[in-house]
């Protein structure tokens, strides 16, 4: 019964929508806000997170065909990083763990956030499933077991779901001007390399929302038209090297090809621009009412959501980031082949959604060359990182897929070699220290500054 509970609870939770609309909600009553606008407010942010979802399902219908095509052009196989899949194939034998390790971590993130100086409440419902999907393999793999395995993975769990929206929060400030709203995807590692190789190699470049056009081409800047016709462009080269015969036979359902192709390329840009829609309905709903959860349960807490939240900010800059993120895993790929190891084919959705981010983190820090060397730089990680991950999955390190985004990857190789190195009491009393010593810090230390880093 208690375990039916649980999973009950967390495939509540594990619904960003959902999960957000129930902070949202109890944000509207600490604040004693009126029975209508409690309603009005829940269902708004729902609302948003739904929007949100729904160009995330049309950029990823749209985008899918795109790695097909490029697979059968270039006639290459190997490993393709997919979080949805291998969290599916390991949820038969790690199912139980990993929904004790979500609800619980869950638990730890608000506990770490109230006695730590990590004050961020990770909202995005699916990452925090996978993250606790990994920690639960890992350390399964690693001899735990029973309460040890739930309350040590719990705790990573929590800490770390403090731990990255605190690393990115002095970028996002840069990106979104304030400091009401945090960032919650676990691709963070490679979104704050991004931002520092922009700061450090971007000093006077223009950012990627300047665009100097003549008058005839001033149409390029709306994002969505060039978005539109940039990705035209790729589906159309792909479309004719993978042939007529493939994209009709397998993808467009016997519609012309390249017309097939051009119908995507601009369904692409249509789930981008939804996306863009749902954001600033999330944003307009989610930082107000949080600030009265916040102030009951963790003070001065952030919200932190999804990678999508920073698009608006730089619409172009999520197209190249895409374009470069891409180019970095077609070069990575190029340096496995070279080293003859195992090939991580570059995934056009882990490429689009997390190169995209990269894009924008580096176009604040340092302008389109922040931008594109920013992406680059995230594609050649998620290229890379991968092949380290396999090692310490166990059995679950020779399936055809890996986890694809970079925090899962060094999270893991950690883990990993934690494991490698100490018995499951030592590293059960390293996590436990971790805990305390920011505990104290917290303390001990003087108070900080307001928006200091």
């Amino acid at each position: 019964m208690i375990q039916g509970i649980v999973y009950f609870v967390v495939d509540i939770l594990k619904v960003p929508a959902v999960l957000v609309g129930v902070i949202a909600m109890v944000g509207l009553i600490a604040q004693h806000k009126s029975f209508a606008d409690t309603v009005k407010g829940t269902i708004k942010t729902i609302l948003g997170f739904l929007v949100l979802s729904g160009g995330a399902t049309v950029v990823i219908s749209a985008i899918t065909p795109l790695g097909m095509m490029f697979e059968e052009a270039f006639k290459l196989q190997g490993i393709i990083p997919n979080n949805e899949a291998i969290v599916s194939m390991a949820l038969n034998e790690y199912g139980a763990a990993t929904a004790l390790i979500m609800a619980f971590g869950m638990v730890a993130n608000i506990v770490v956030a109230r006695f730590t100086r990590l004050k961020f409440i990770f909202l995005t419902g699916h990452h925090t499933f996978y993250m606790a999907c990994m920690i639960s393999i890992i350390l399964t793999v690693a001899g735990f077991k029973g309460w040890q395995l739930v309350f040590t993975g719990s705790l990573v769990l929590g800490l770390i779901m403090a731990f990255f929206p605190a690393l990115a929060q002095p970028q996002m400030r840069k990106i979104t001007g304030n400091d009401d709203v945090a960032f919650g995807h676990f691709g963070t590692l490679g979104y704050v390399l991004a931002g520092w190789l922009g700061q450090l190699a971007g000093k006077g470049s223009r950012s990627t929302e300047e665009m100097n056009l003549p008058k005839n081409l001033s149409f390029l800047r709306d994002s969505s038209i060039s978005i539109s016709l940039t990705m035209m462009i790729i589906y159309l080269i792909l479309a004719i090297f993978a042939g007529a015969d493939y994209v009709e036979t397998n993808l467009s359902k016997h519609d012309n090809y390249l017309v097939y192709a051009i119908i995507e390329a601009i369904t692409f840009a249509a789930g981008v621009f939804i996306i863009l829609q749902g954001v600033r309905l999330i944003l307009a709903e989610i930082v107000p009412a949080f600030t009265g959860f916040s102030e009951k349960l963790v003070p001065n807490a952030k919200p932190a959501l999804d990678c999508p939240v920073v698009f608006p900010y730089a619409p172009n800059a999520v197209l190249i980031g895409f374009l470069f993120s891409f180019i970095g895993g077609l070069v990575g790929l190029f340096v496995l082949g070279q080293l003859d190891l195992v090939l991580i084919l570059p995934g056009v959705v882990p490429h689009f959604f997390c190169g995209a981010t990269a894009g924008v983190f580096g176009n604040a820090m340092g302008g389109r060359r922040g931008a594109m060397l920013g992406a680059f730089a995230n594609g050649l990680l998620v290229t890379f990182l991968p092949v380290m991950l396999l090692p310490v999955l166990g059995s679950l390190g020779f399936s055809n897929t890996t986890f694809s985004d970079v925090d899962f990857c060094g999270i893991g190789i950690i883990l990993g070699n934690m494991a490698k190195w100490f018995n499951k009491d030592i590293i059960m009393l390293i996590i436990i220290a971790i805990f305390a010593l920011l505990v104290i810090y917290n303390y001990a230390a003087k108070p900080r500054e307001k928006n200091d880093d």
